[in-house]
């Protein structure tokens, strides 16, 4: 009997605890039942929840404006900014999901512009954490390119020019880095693979004279000293006065090479006045495959300084939708 009694109050005990846990439940739930409120009110409130950095429930009345008002023209508006405020809060999937929502409803919409260049932002931003995975820095690329293809005479274009060429200069980075890896592997071939992929792709980034540079020092390497001396002649053409030429230069001494045979090479190159710096490494074999494993590296993303100014929220046309 005496054990009844107890198993009974125990019973009591646990349904007072769910009632307390629902009552607290329903609260929450509460919060953000369906009561109509003005769109301006709700609208104003969303902004407000945001300007306070409370991301969360600015996203919440974002929402309430699309739920409660979703033809209008601020639930457009709100989708923008519920964007804005995922970004805001580091959620990126979330922002991409709601951007990617944006432009599939609204793609001639005038602020579709500002919808792709926070999505390329969203993949730009995350370069720097992407470790042994440059996904997100492929997805950079494409992204901004896209801004530029839609948008060329707009201002996010502009800055999307200026990320792409630093997105560039870091994908040309990693095949630098894995380069001379391989080279000082005396993996010569696949470190030459990994030049002529720099000078090919990204000739217009900062790594392109090293890139040259490298490609000498390995073919000399390898004995095949008329491919040495043509990435000489394209050294010396397009970065004459550069720290990497004065290099290579000293290679060919160290290895008692004739120099004026690089100077021809130069004069040359001069006097047909353009160099196609792929025309000149093309007889490379181009089936070699690297002759290692292919390797990760995690390389620095463009720094913070370099990357301007914090993206701001969407800016709309004065007045009422």
């Amino acid at each position: 009997m005496v054990f009844r009694f107890a198993l009974f109050f125990k019973l009591l005990g646990i349904l007072a605890v769910c009632g307390v846990l629902s009552a607290c439940g329903g609260g929450k739930k509460e919060k953000f039942a369906y009561v109509e409120r003005p769109v301006e009110q709700l609208y104003a409130n969303a902004k407000r929840q945001l300007e306070k950095k409370r991301y969360d429930t600015a996203i919440a009345f974002f929402e309430e404006v699309e739920r409660q008002h979703p033809y209008s023209a601020w639930a457009r508006r709100s989708m923008l900014m519920k964007a804005f405020a995922y970004y805001q809060g580091n959620d990126y999937e979330e922002a991409i999901a709601a951007l990617d929502q944006f432009i599939s409803l609204h793609p001639g919409n005038k602020d579709a512009a500002y919808a792709y260049y926070l999505k390329a932002m969203c993949f730009y931003e995350r370069i720097r954490d992407v470790g042994r995975d440059q996904e997100f820095t492929n997805n950079a690329v494409a992204a901004l390119t896209d801004v530029v293809r839609r948008y060329p005479a707009s201002e996010y274009a502009r800055d999307a020019r200026l990320k792409l060429d630093l997105t560039n200069d870091h994908l040309a980075g990693k095949e630098m880095y894995i380069g001379r890896f391989y080279l000082k592997q005396n993996k010569h071939i696949a470190a030459i693979n990994r030049f002529k992929l720099v000078v090919a792709k990204y000739q217009t980034t900062s790594h392109a004279a090293e890139a040259l540079h490298r490609l000498v020092e390995a073919y000399l390497e390898l004995g095949i000293i008329d491919e040495a001396r043509s990435a000489a002649a394209v050294l010396g053409y397009n970065y004459p006065g550069n720290r990497w030429y004065e290099d290579t230069y000293k290679l060919f001494e160290r290895r008692d090479i004739l120099i004026a045979d690089v100077r021809k090479d130069l004069r040359d190159a001069k006097a047909e006045k353009a160099v196609d710096m792929n025309k000149v490494l093309q007889d490379l074999d181009p089936g070699a495959g690297d002759e290692a494993d292919p390797i990760t590296v995690e390389h620095d993303a463009p720094d913070n300084g370099a990357r301007g100014d914090v993206v701001g929220p969407p800016v709309f046309d004065s007045g009422a939708p």
